[in-house]
């Protein structure tokens, strides 16, 4: 109903226009030495509009003429695309099929029509790659990698490619790329980390790790690895601040202090390490000044008053007691770890020693047979273990051997 009023507008709008000038009076003249044109205002009026539509009408027809080669390129490209799009679902479905080589040639097509889009490089880097054609995807993801809209996926792709063949190095270096590119990208920041953990790069791990990441190992690997001494002791000391009750950085922490001319300080360090987890490394650490051997009797005592009934504890008692020559009171201590029911093999081998000591040999074999078939049951003696594959380990290392896990080797024995 609109339509219809506003043609009728217009019509009477152009009615009224017409009737305007048809109503107008003069004339036009045109002369030129003996020639006279004359002719009425409203012809001429006429005359103008329709040579105006003339001329505009002309130029309509020379620009379309001169349009039409870029108009026929425009629809053969966008035939072309459309059947790309094609070829490019086609690709698709062909390596959801686990037929790689036919998405391969669906993919040449569809770069013959539309050209190396982001789209057709990628689906030719997977085609690539499911063949098992390294050299080929790598090209793929390096010309993604090198346009500026696909820089991100290409440097995913070789990232992905130079951790399957091992080259840590490569990958350190496209990664911190694609962190560039995509800084948000909070899995490519735990990629790195991982990268780093590789490398063995244990200053970049550390700045990389995450909350939940073992940071006393890696605080401590960081600080081996650290030549200027000022900044290892203070990776140390992080090392230590981070869980008191991590043995190597306790004796780390302590040495670098007692080096600094501050034993008392090393020993308060030992005394905190001992209190959150007895090891048998920090007793040995804590009595090392002493040579006395009454003497080291006094110093486990003042090592062990707040973990007094601690499998480690009496342990450590019983042995000074023994090497002082104090044999009631070795006893003592082992037979009330033997009855805690928390005795290792150390405790029955020091209850051979001690038969060993207060009685003569063919008074003690007969004892120590008894202790040596309790010892045969008994929990093996703590070790230094991998919590991800079990492996054992002379002595704390940042990464497992057998499983390159990092953080995962700790101290495991009894009372732990």
């Amino acid at each position: 109903m609109r339509s219809v009023i506003k043609f009728l507008v217009v019509l009477a709008l152009v009615f009224a226009v017409v009737l305007w000038v048809a109503g107008l009076d003069g004339q036009m003249e045109i002369r030129h030495g003996e020639w006279w044109i004359g002719i009425s205002l409203p012809a001429a009026i006429v005359l103008a509009v329709a040579l105006f539509l003339v001329l505009h009408a002309l130029l309509r027809i020379v620009g379309w003429l001169r349009g039409w080669p870029e108009r026929r390129r425009v629809r053969a490209r966008l035939n072309d695309r459309a059947l790309a799009e094609i070829g490019l679902t086609r690709a698709l479905v062909a390596l959801a099929a686990g037929r790689p080589e036919a998405a391969r040639i669906e993919v040449a097509r569809a770069k013959g029509l539309a050209g190396a889009t982001p789209q057709l490089l990628l689906l030719e880097a997977e085609a690539a790659r499911s063949l098992g054609d390294d050299e080929g995807a790598a090209k793929a993801f390096e010309e993604l990698a090198a346009r500026a809209d696909s820089r991100f996926l290409g440097l995913r792709g070789l990232l992905r490619q130079a951790e399957a063949r091992e080259d840590w190095d490569s990958a350190r270096q496209i990664a911190a790329e694609a962190q560039a590119v995509e800084p948000k990208a909070e899995w490519l920041r735990a990629e790195r980390s991982e990268v780093a953990l590789r490398r063995k790069d244990w200053g970049e791990a550390l700045a990389l790790s995450s909350s939940e990441a073992p940071r006393a190992s890696l605080t401590l690997a960081a600080a081996e690895q650290e030549p200027e001494p000022a900044k290892a002791a203070e990776l140390e000391r992080q090392a230590f601040m981070a869980d008191p009750a991590f043995s190597p950085a306790v004796l780390a922490h302590a040495r670098r202090l007692t080096e600094a001319g501050s034993p008392r300080r090393g020993r308060a360090v030992l005394q905190q390490g001992w209190d959150a987890a007895p090891h048998p490394d920090i007793a040995a650490a804590f009595l090392a000044p002493e040579e006395d051997r009454i003497r080291r009797v006094k110093m486990a005592d003042d090592l062990t008053r707040n973990t007094t009934a601690h499998p480690e504890s009496r342990l450590l008692r019983a042995r000074v007691s023994l090497d002082a020559g104090l044999t009631g009171r070795a006893r003592q201590e082992l037979v009330a770890l033997r009855d805690s029911g928390h005795a290792d093999r150390r405790g029955y081998d020091l209850l051979v020693e001690l038969e060993r000591a207060e009685h003569s040999p063919d008074a003690a074999r007969e004892k120590e047979a008894a202790w040596l078939r309790e010892a045969a049951e008994a929990p093996a003696e703590p070790i230094w273990r991998c919590g991800h594959c079990g492996t054992e380990h002379r002595s704390w290392k940042p990464l497992c051997d057998a499983c390159n896990t990092a953080g995962a080797i700790s101290w495991s024995g009894a009372g732990r």
